[in-house]
């Protein structure tokens, strides 16, 4: 995902480290059958480190809410159908929230990160973080990708998607879970 790469190398740019995507070494997209961030998260690392002999770094995220048990939860990339937009993800999500009464809905973004020495380095280094707000019917702003037009933060008054990029980097899933695997990674 490449405005996953783009946020990824703000985040990671305090450790010194060549970030590159799995396309740009002709890795291609596995299946994420597991059944929970971490575990799609682990299938992805150890599917590119397979592929490429290197070291490699992934994860996994996604939207929970409560009101719909955790929907889109692991399938939110593909929520409307595989290789949905953004778009259309937003829309099926809107279109469930319909059927339920109220303005604002609980949820949060939820990452697991992954960083594996090898393919099937027995100790994966791993690190999770989720971001709490709520899902408003109305999107808002035009930062961002994915559900942050609609994923509110009560603490700023804004949605993800009104965010500057600086702070996004800051405050969300992502950036927590990897500011967690980068103090990992510089222990050991």
């Amino acid at each position: 995902n490449l405005s996953k790469i783009g946020e990824l190398k703000t985040i990671l740019s305090a450790i010194d480290a060549k970030l590159v995507s799995q396309s740009q070494l002709d890795v291609a997209s596995v299946e994420e059958n597991g059944v929970s961030f971490l575990e799609n998260s682990l299938i992805k690392a150890r599917h590119a480190s397979r592929q490429t002999n290197l070291p490699a770094l992934a994860d996994d995220s996604g939207l929970v809410v409560d009101i719909l048990d955790g929907a889109p939860g692991i399938h939110s990339a593909r929520y409307a159908a595989n290789g949905a937009t953004d778009a259309q993800n937003l829309e099926r999500l809107l279109n469930e929230l319909a059927e339920h009464d109220g303005d604002t809905f609980n949820a949060y973004f939820h990452c697991a990160a992954t960083y594996i020495r090898h393919a099937d380095d027995p100790t994966p280094i791993i690190a999770e973080a989720d971001w709490h707000g709520y899902i408003i019917r109305t999107p808002k702003g035009y930062n961002g990708f994915g559900y942050d037009p609609v994923f509110y933060l009560p603490e700023l008054k804004c949605t993800a998607a009104e965010l500057p990029a600086a702070t996004k980097n800051k405050l969300s899933h992502r950036a927590l879970a990897f500011k967690k695997l980068c103090t990992k990674l510089q222990q050991i």
